[in-house]
């Protein structure tokens, strides 16, 4: 009898090459540039509008109330406005619509993005049927199931929520909530001293309330250099804002007219509304993730490989949802290294290993590269060069000398090993330093600065300042 011959199966016909489901930072990088590689690509957003937290209620809006309050902080501080007349007072309602405004066109102009790159948008909340399947769910109760070999975890994270702090009441916020903010309050107290806490300190602070931070260890901001968070204490301190290390709270007391928080230490602080900002989850909780033999860890977040691959092979996540660092910037990287891994099955691209850090507290604060205290930890000898922004004539003009830049560079080789700026536009002039330092070998020195000519006056004018300052201090 003759031996039929195999059937071969036929292969698997998916909607879409990938589904990305968020479009924050991580999943607009992802899609982009799966797009751009020819991929027939899908995003799911939950929201009625694309951008994710990082445009609705995180990065841009924090940062836009921010620049408001800053330059009324300068409008107020200028002799050529204040003749005579005392100014008028902003609220916090008052700046909001600012940061409205930027959120909308943030948002309008990410949606023309998918629109250009012929990219299918789906609205609804997205959880997983099998590892190529997932459900949309609308808001009207309808659902629908689309297909895709390669599925894109970009969903982003939320502010964490003790359950015993009830987030319902009126005078209790958390950083997304507290956009919503109607009132004027007087007094403000914000528990949790990270980014958040502190970028929020410095608006409420500017806006003239009074403000307790509350901070749950010894020192603010520790993985920044000591140097730089300890300017920002003292300039906190010296600002009026009452700083409360290694304390914790115990219950929130609400009332009709204000809210006390009870500290384990015994500590009672009223205020008028209460800020909590300690923390962030991961948004993992409705993917329903059990159905795909994949589980996140106690703060929501999933763990990846190098090329943002999770445990299940086609399934990978960026942004947020993977912990740190947990920065916008970062996290388009992340998606578009992502990408590359996905439309070519490897990627020699990786994610630089200095990550600049800009964190917009009034004045700014940025870093890259080593602190002092890791070089002194790893026995690195270095040198320190430093510029006082005082003595910049580009910030007496613009009337912002409080601040300055630290470079630190190898004591024998000159190569930079970290740049440290606390100041206004510390977060843009940090960069010059970044891309000294990621040129390879002998690109990477001190003696940059001093060899090339700056604009004068500029901010920019404080790296040459501080290179010369270093290199006085080198002997043989």
């Amino acid at each position: 009898m003759a031996k039929q011959p195999e059937q071969k199966k036929a292969p698997v016909v998916y909607q879409y090459d990938a589904i990305i489901i968020g479009t924050g930072p991580g999943g607009e990088g992802t899609a982009m540039n799966l797009s751009k590689n020819d991929k027939k690509v899908a995003v799911i957003e939950r929201q009625q509008a694309v951008g994710g937290g990082c445009v609705h209620w995180g990065t841009i809006p924090s940062k836009a109330l921010r620049h408001s309050v800053s330059r009324y902080i300068e409008y107020k501080a200028n002799p050529l406005f204040n003749v005579g007349e005392r100014p008028s007072r902003l609220t916090f309602p008052d700046i909001l619509s600012h940061a409205s405004s930027v959120i909308s066109k943030q948002s309008n102009l990410r949606s023309s993005f998918y629109d250009r790159n012929r990219i299918h948008m789906y609205q609804g909340d997205a959880s997983f049927v099998d590892k190529h399947t997932v459900e949309v769910k609308r808001l009207d109760g309808s659902a629908e199931r689309i297909t895709a070999k390669t599925i894109v975890i970009a969903t982003g994270s939320r502010p964490y929520r003790p359950p015993e702090v009830d987030f319902s009441h009126s005078r209790i916020y958390d950083s997304d909530t507290i956009l919503g903010l109607e009132h004027d309050p007087q007094r403000v107290l914000i528990y949790g001293a990270g980014v958040i806490g502190c970028e929020y300190a410095s608006i409420f602070k500017g806006l003239g309330a009074k403000v307790d931070l509350v901070n749950t260890r010894d020192r603010l901001l520790a993985f920044m250099d000591a140097e730089i968070s300890d300017a920002l204490s003292y300039h906190f301190w010296n600002s009026g804002i009452v700083i409360r290390h290694n304390e914790e709270f115990d219950r929130i007391e609400t009332r009709s007219d204000c809210v006390v928080m009870h500290l384990k230490s015994g500590k009672r602080v009223k205020a008028d509304c209460i800020l909590f900002a300690n923390g962030r989850t991961g948004n993992t909780d409705t993917l329903n993730l059990e159905a795909i033999g994949l589980k996140a860890d106690g703060r929501g977040q999933l763990k990846v490989n190098e090329m943002y691959q999770t445990e299940v092979d086609n399934v990978y996540a960026v942004g947020d949802v993977i912990g740190y660092p947990s920065l916008a910037s970062a996290a388009f990287d992340q998606g578009r290294i992502a990408a590359d891994a996905i439309a070519c099955g490897n990627c020699e691209d990786k994610l630089i290993i200095d990550i600049p850090a800009g964190i917009y507290t009034i004045p700014e604060m940025s870093s890259v590269g080593k602190t002092e205290q890791q070089l002194t930890a790893a026995k690195v000898p270095y040198e320190v060069g430093r510029a006082q922004f005082k003595h910049l004539a580009r910030a007496q003009i613009a009337g912002t000398e409080v601040g300055s830049l630290k470079i630190l560079f190898h004591s024998e080789t000159k190569e930079v090993l970290g740049v440290h700026c606390f100041g206004e536009r510390a977060s843009e002039i940090v960069h010059i330093g970044q891309a000294i330092m990621e040129q390879k070998g002998a690109g990477n020195t001190v003696d940059y600065f001093v060899n090339t000519t700056f604009n004068y006056p500029t901010m920019a004018e404080a790296y040459r300042v501080a290179a010369l300052n270093g290199l006085n201090r080198l002997f043989t």
